[in-house]
């Protein structure tokens, strides 16, 4: 790392103490952007990274509701806006326990550089609570809903800031929260994205994030003149992005063989087809069941709870083709790194963000696997988000075909920017500095061009 770098990690470090997941985030596009800052002086002089990392505007704000028993709870809010230059902020809202400052700036920070590869006009933000949607009645759900959108509807618009959903905010919160913000603001304007399809929202939005992921590793693919046609595919998590994972895998050919949740993962060597998916859908959308209930109705499949205190995480470490993380950040350390090379594994697409640790992405870059960044290979998401944004300003619904054919442009594209970028400086098929330069330069370039704002 040269003397700039290492001075501005140490700036980032001293500035936002105590946010290991920021400054992972960061310390991964600086080492990318070295040989571009050694190019672009205009870039250093100019402070762009250093303007980059500081976030425009950040809200903190306290959440009280009112629980089933009567009793008052208070949550902690927050929306990170993080760089408006190429358009207005645009990330999810999570629910989750482990929500806190530095986890919501790292996603921010990475949704910068996801949107802008895109190629579409939105800048990058995160928000979210520590709250913990898991167990709580719908009634809980909306009266937390509501408290939360009574403060943060005075910062979002559709000129200004559009959220969306993000682990644990899923249709049902989008609903609530949409509810308060048109009753509070008295109009109704496309300020949220995944909306229910009956009023405002898009076909394929659900599935975007997975669809994409899917789509990129076929991309990825097709530079060895493959596909996925028969590849054998591990997959974490059992959400959103898991689920539609594996409906666009089946679609093209690919077998998926786990799913897992925060208590454990199924290995189903036979595959999850189509009607075993369906029951997923279920079980973890409608019924908000444990993914060891699989294992259960599905004799065959195995059940691993998983060890937190373990050095490695066995989902890893079965005979594959691809892998698909899907779950949330650091889920793949250096030990399960090796272990998916150990087990054949030469293409790995992020479905989460940063699910892959430093060490893990080192190994895999080393190697010279396939490997899709999740702020490329995830971007199918706000891909879609942007689509709905543009199908809300129309007034117009676009067929479930046409967006899957925008969707899978934009991928392509995506895959072409990182493609093209790496070979420019100098690093072919490193994915990971095609997306981190490819989505630096588009924002640079626009912050330079509105002055030291």
């Amino acid at each position: 790392m040269s003397d700039y770098a290492g001075e501005l990690m140490s700036q980032v470090k001293k500035k936002n103490p105590s946010e290991p997941e920021f400054h992972q985030a960061v310390h991964e596009v600086v080492e990318s952007l070295v040989h571009v800052l050694d190019k672009h002086p205009e870039y250093r002089s100019g402070k762009i990274l250093e303007r980059m990392i500081e976030p425009e505007r950040v809200i903190i704000f306290r959440v009280p509701w009112v629980d089933d028993q009567g009793d008052v709870q208070v949550n902690r809010g927050y929306r990170v806006e993080m760089n408006s230059a190429i358009g207005p902020y645009k990330g999810g809202l999570r629910f989750h326990p482990s929500v806190n400052l530095g986890i919501l700036k790292f996603l921010a920070f990475e949704q910068v550089f996801k949107n802008s590869l895109t190629s579409l006009p939105i800048g990058g933000g995160k928000g979210g609570s520590d709250f913990d949607p898991k167990g709580k009645s719908d009634n809980e759900v909306m009266r937390f809903c509501q408290s939360f959108m009574n403060e943060l509807f005075r910062h979002i618009g559709p000129d200004t800031d559009i959220p969306a959903g993000d682990i644990g905010v899923g249709g049902r919160e989008i609903g609530y929260l949409f509810g308060q913000y048109k009753k509070l603001r008295n109009e109704f304007t496309g300020v949220f994205t995944g909306k229910g399809l009956n009023w405002g929202g898009s076909l394929i939005r659900p599935e975007a994030t997975g669809y994409g992921a899917v789509y990129f590793a076929s991309e990825m693919l097709a530079t060895r003149n493959e596909s996925l046609e028969g590849k054998v595919c591990l997959i974490s998590g059992s959400g959103n992005v898991a689920q539609y994972t594996i409906e666009k895998l089946l679609d093209l050919g690919g077998k998926a063989v786990t799913l897992s949740d925060s208590s454990g993962y199924i290995y189903d060597e036979q595959g999850i087809d189509r009607e075993k998916l369906e029951y997923v859908k279920h079980l973890k959308n409608v019924r908000r069941g444990r993914i060891k209930e699989y294992a259960d109705k599905y004799s065959h499949a195995v059940y691993t709870s998983i060890d937190q205190n373990e050095d490695h995480n066995p989902l890893w470490d079965h005979k594959a083709d691809c892998a698909f993380p899907s779950a949330t950040e650091n889920e793949i350390d250096e030990n399960d790194a090796q272990n998916l090379l150990n087990n054949g594994v030469y293409v790995v697409s992020e479905g989460a963000n940063m699910p892959t640790m430093p060490d893990g992405v080192n190994l895999f870059i080393q190697e010279k696997i396939l490997f899709g960044p999740g702020k490329a290979a995830n971007a199918g998401g706000v891909a879609v988000s942007g689509l709905e944004m543009t199908q809300n300003s129309q007034r117009l619904p676009w067929t479930r075909e046409e967006v899957d054919k925008r969707l899978q442009l934009i991928m392509k594209s995506i895959h072409h920017t990182c493609i093209e970028i790496a070979e420019r400086f100098g690093s072919p098929g490193n994915y990971v500095n095609g997306a981190n330069i490819g989505g630096f330069l588009k924002v640079a370039n626009a912050m330079l061009d509105q002055g030291v704002v």
